[in-house]
């Protein structure tokens, strides 16, 4: 138990928020070639937040993967670190400086690949590309990332041009800023990376991992208030119950998500419209 009024830990290895990011090595605890996060933000005190907990809060403190926060205020202009400006052309709010994030995302870039496939630079951005599966699949193949937290009204366009920034978005809603995204998308990534999770095969059969939504699950007790368990699951004959359950994740994806069940039948060349049944 943690002494009255002292925080608790998320793990003996702890992120650092400093100017210049750890070594990759710093670490004896570090594994080797271990995936890194780096996230540029004005909240570092956000961080490690819900990535802290369970599997991927033990993860980081196996030294499976790595978390630095970089304090954005640190490369302010002037005496008050001022990192926003208001809009050229006019407008409301304020928009983050070039040169304030230039350097930031120099610094971050020390000790990284030049390979933009290896290691990106994400922006959450609602007019960004929506975030998949997929990309996080592709994420966590790499060797880390550089994420930017934006506030505000966002960033000036050339830092986004300049550094081939990549633009993600989590949906279409609005943030109060890009702490929260940034959580959500690496934490989909982390839980990706071998021994993570422990058991890879979790992976293989979750939502979205062969284009369909994810078949209803169930546990005990057999009978729960006038509701039983489908008797194929009891069945004990591993064929059907697989049968079921593709069955129910397609019947699902054409229910609930129309464009996901038209992307699937055209990598299957099936019609959409075919089955009538789903």
């Amino acid at each position: 138990m943690s002494a009255p009024g002292k925080p608790r830990s998320h793990g003996r290895v702890q992120p650092v928020v400093s100017l210049q990011p750890r070594d990759l090595m710093a670490d004896s605890r570090r594994v080797a070639g271990a995936w890194r996060a780096k996230v540029i933000t004005l909240f570092p005190q956000a961080f490690p937040g819900t990535l802290g907990l369970s599997l991927t809060g033990r993860a980081l403190d196996q030294g499976l993967w790595a978390l630095d926060p970089i304090d954005l205020r640190s490369f302010g202009e002037g005496k008050h670190r001022n990192v926003d400006d208001t809009p050229a052309g006019g407008g409301a709010g304020m928009v983050l400086r070039a040169d304030v994030l230039a350097r930031a995302l120099s610094v971050a870039a020390q000790g990284t690949p030049a390979d933009r496939g290896q290691w990106p630079i994400i922006y959450l951005s609602p007019r960004g590309r929506p975030f998949t599966q997929a990309r996080a699949q592709a994420l966590a193949q790499g060797a880390g990332m550089t994420l930017i937290c934006g506030r505000f009204e966002g960033l000036d366009q050339r830092v986004i041009d300049h550094f081939g920034v990549e633009e993600v978005s989590l949906g279409d809603f609005i943030l109060s800023g890009g702490e929260i995204a940034a959580q959500a998308l690496i934490d989909a990534t982390v839980r990706l990376i071998p021994r993570v999770l422990g058991n890879q095969a979790s992976t293989e059969e979750e939502s979205f991992s062969e284009g369909l939504l994810e078949h209803p699950h169930y546990t005990r007790p057999a009978s729960w208030q006038g509701r039983d368990i489908p008797e194929v699951l009891l069945s004990g004959d591993h064929g059907k119950v697989a049968d079921w359950r593709r069955d129910m994740a397609e019947r699902l994806t054409k229910e609930r998500r129309p464009d996901l069940w038209r992307a699937y039948c055209e990598a299957h060349n099936r019609d959409p419209d075919g089955d009538q049944e789903l």
